[in-house]
């Protein structure tokens, strides 16, 4: 089933961030992962929306999904977005659409 992954990220050192940035793509893709959004500037209709990226991203299951984000690879790369933001993120399974 396919799964999300949605990220509230609050950048703090663009320059560091720009470094997980450069190797994203490359390892994402190895594990199926499609882009869906990314807004720094999204229109908000309830509440207060105090981070300064969001990022939804899909993937064709759960494993997949987990796959990428356990994998030493990403972990690795990971390294880079923690020193230089702090961020919410959740996976989210998809439903089945009604037929």
């Amino acid at each position: 089933m396919t799964t999300y992954v949605t990220a509230q990220i609050n950048i703090q050192n663009r320059e560091k961030y720009a470094l997980y940035e450069q190797g994203f793509m490359e390892i994402f893709v190895r594990y199926e992962g499609k882009m869906l959004a990314v807004d720094e500037a999204p229109q908000v209709w309830e509440g207060q929306w105090t981070c300064s990226r969001t990022v939804l991203i899909e993937f064709p299951s759960v494993e997949a999904a987990k796959a990428w984000y356990n994998s030493t690879e990403y972990q690795q790369l990971a390294s880079h977005r923690w020193a230089a933001s702090n961020a919410n993120i959740a996976l989210l399974e998809g439903v089945v659409a009604a037929t």
